[in-house]
């Protein structure tokens, strides 16, 4: 018998849970759906046949030596239409919001916006673990191509070149300063910015993609006094930061970790929360264990458990809550919120229904101790 699962709270805001099976198609989305033995029984057979053959070790290691070049081409191919804003951001992440509340919800995982869900009508495709219903969406980021085009290569060199140690870097003079990894096309930076109009914030973002990079820095939205944007490669550990260590508020990391080796994660949890400031805080959100996006996979696809390699050559990892909990603690920081997050998506025109799995952290640097 299995042992009965954490069912974590939820506030009372947009609060949707499918009591009866036969309003199933009456609305998009239904929250907290709770899987049955069996139906965990036939995603654990369905990934355990899916992982059955392991791509050659000279192909994985071909995909890891290339994981730019991949994710460049993404970018190149889709620019800024495969992912949508996220309008859920600032009910899951209080923290990014004007009136952030440092005793978060550490308790409680919420609906996402009427507006969110409307945009997810469509049952669509995981193809290759791709998930338009987790990112992709009608063309919602204003990118303004005449703009003149601010090189990344020059950005970095400078910001490399800076004396941290006299406090000379983008965003210095900020009260409250916010790093998200992984900022594609700025489907979360921009909406920050447009929402938090304090007059102490600054942004920074970072991509493993040039390509993504400059999606960022073209867009209409961009302002360098509140926002710098530069290309990062998180596995390398001499790839410079343009902040010192102990300098940011939040470090956001929304479906980036899943993306990295599985080897590599522990030294770059550590790196980034060496940047925290005490009281500062790792936002997590990413796929879980047993995501229709993993269940989708085909024989070949395979890297290594819970790692998949996508059609186009980018990679995916699906996490368990242990493993998170396992990665941020190692790390040094404390555990406000680890919850999984089950989704039943609807299609109510094509009357089919899809079972996603999202895993949602929040994690803490401990304050200084009181001398």
């Amino acid at each position: 018998m299995a042992a009965p699962r954490e069912v974590p709270e939820r506030r009372p805001f947009g609060r949707r849970f499918l009591t009866d099976p036969a309003r199933l198609f009456q609305h998009n989305a239904w929250d907290n759906v709770e899987w049955s033995e069996e139906q965990e029984a036939s995603a654990r057979s369905k990934v355990q046949e899916n992982s059955s053959q392991l791509l050659p070790q000279d192909k994985q290691e071909e995909y890891e030596v290339n994981a730019k070049r991949y994710w460049d081409d993404f970018y190149k191919i889709h620019e800024n239409g495969f992912f949508k804003d996220r309008h859920w951001l600032f009910t899951e992440f209080p923290e990014l919001a004007p009136n952030r509340n440092s005793s978060q919800n550490g308790d409680s995982v919420h609906e996402f916006s009427n507006k969110e869900e409307s945009n997810n009508e469509g049952l669509g495709s995981c193809e290759n673990g791709h998930c338009p219903l987790e990112t992709k969406s009608e063309n919602q980021l204003n990118l303004i191509k005449s703009t003149p085009k601010i090189r990344t290569e020059v950005a970095a060199q400078k910001y490399s070149e800076l004396n941290h140690s006299d406090g000379d870097y983008p965003g210095s003079s900020a009260s409250y300063r916010i790093l998200e990894v992984g900022c594609g096309a700025g489907n979360t930076v921009f909406p920050i910015l447009q929402t938090n109009n304090d007059p102490g914030l600054f942004v920074y973002c970072c991509d493993f993609s040039t390509t993504a990079v400059d999606l960022v820095q073209n867009n209409a939205e961009y302002d360098s006094s509140r926002c710098f944007a530069f290309v990062h490669d998180l596995c390398d550990d001499q790839s410079p930061f343009p902040m010192p260590h102990e300098s940011l508020d939040v470090v956001i990391l929304i479906f980036v970790l899943s993306a990295i080796h599985p080897e590599k994660m522990h030294c770059i949890v550590s790196r980034l929360s060496r940047l925290l400031k005490p009281g500062g805080m790792i936002l997590l959100r990413d796929y879980g264990r047993y995501d229709l996006a993993q269940l989708r996979f085909k024989k070949g696809q395979c890297l290594s458990d819970n790692f998949y390699v996508r059609g186009d050559g980018t990679r995916v990892y699906f996490f368990t809550q242990d493993e998170l909990d396992d990665l941020f603690t190692t790390a040094g920081l404390e555990k406000i919120q680890n919850l999984v997050d089950r989704r039943l998506q609807v299609n109510r025109g094509k009357q089919m229904t899809m079972y996603r799995v999202w895993i949602q952290c929040k994690y803490r640097k401990p304050a200084a101790p009181q001398l």
